[in-house]
């Protein structure tokens, strides 16, 4: 506990709701972990200690609002929503990047970051959320609004920016930053029922920026969220390494959400159009088609068919799938 600070010109009254008799608080104390305030009160018969939930460091500009990571998801838990979440979508900002972060700018990043989306066409800026290198979240856009994040992946998805350059030789991510990533990853995945796979937590470069068909890295895309990103920016990269760490996140916290078991292979399709299926045989109904070259994970494999989906019933024959 630090920052001990004495209330001068008097002390703070609250009643006893049991007595009716007033506390005296003395001083308060802030405890940096939870950014609770922690309050010493005594009153004529004994004295104790009273930690009061609040948000003392949140600042509001305009439509954004900063906060700790721990008011976040308490701001989080509070809110409630109307659009339907079914993934995350993880990005970083490249420009800006460390060397425009002052520790303090915060506020004039995310409306420089809105002149620029405003430019480009966007109505307001593009995010739901934005990460800076110090761990402090900023709710952007609306999470009743649909995102600008990936084409292809927006209509059910929550965007996040993380303020930096991941690609190799770029920045190197703060331990409090990525401290904020996974936790805020996590708590999106408790508030709206997600279970951590790459169909519920994606990153841009898995999507084609011209036809907006998830391809997992090959044909038009970005780097985005960089080739640094949690050591790297494929699926199997993101399969390994961040998933892993949002999933035991959740469980530190008691959140019992079903985990996807780890898929056993990738592949790439190699038809130059493959049909997805209901189920597991050409006499189920075409869903979507997938483009030569799209990487997909085998989450079930019968009958020579292939589950592509960690949730849904999406199949694709296994005879035309390549392992990579």
């Amino acid at each position: 506990m630090q920052h001990q600070q004495y209330l001068p010109f008097g002390e703070t009254h609250l009643d006893n709701p049991t007595t009716g008799t007033a506390y005296n608080f003395s001083c308060k104390e802030k405890d940096n972990e939870t950014w609770y305030s922690y309050f010493g009160a005594r009153n004529n018969k004994f004295s104790f200690k009273s930690k009061i939930i609040n948000y003392l460091f949140m600042q509001t500009q305009g439509r954004f609002k900063l906060m700790t990571v721990t008011e976040f998801g308490q701001w989080l838990e509070e809110n409630t929503f109307s659009r339907v979440i079914k993934l995350v979508q993880n990005h970083h900002t490249y420009i800006p990047n460390y060397s425009h972060f002052k520790g303090n700018n915060q506020f004039a990043s995310l409306e420089a970051m809105e002149r620029f989306h405003i430019e480009r066409g966007f109505s307001e800026i593009a995010q739901n959320l934005t990460i800076f290198p110090d761990g402090s979240v900023a709710v952007c856009r609306s999470f009743d609004k649909i995102p600008a994040g990936i084409k292809g992946a927006n209509q059910y998805g929550i965007c996040i920016e993380n303020v930096g350059c991941f690609d190799i030789g770029g920045d190197t991510m703060t331990a409090a930053q990525r401290d904020a990533i996974i936790k805020v990853n996590a708590m999106l995945c408790r508030k709206f029922k997600l279970t951590p796979s790459p169909d519920t937590i994606v990153y841009h470069h898995w999507y084609d920026l011209v036809s907006g068909m998830r391809t997992g890295g090959t044909g038009t895309t970005k780097s985005c969220p960089g080739t640094a990103f949690f050591g790297g920016n494929t699926i199997n990269d993101a399969l390994h390494n961040f998933l892993p760490l949002i999933v035991n996140e959740l469980k530190n916290s008691g959140t019992v959400i079903p985990v996807a078991s780890q898929p056993q292979k990738t592949y790439e399709v190699t038809a130059y159009v493959l049909n997805v299926r209901s189920g597991p045989g050409v006499s189920n109904g075409i869903v979507k088609s997938l483009q030569k070259g799209t990487h997909v994970i085998a989450y079930e494999e019968k009958n020579g068919w292939c589950r592509i989906d960690a949730a849904q019933q999406q199949w694709v024959s296994k005879s035309y799938l390549l392992e990579v």
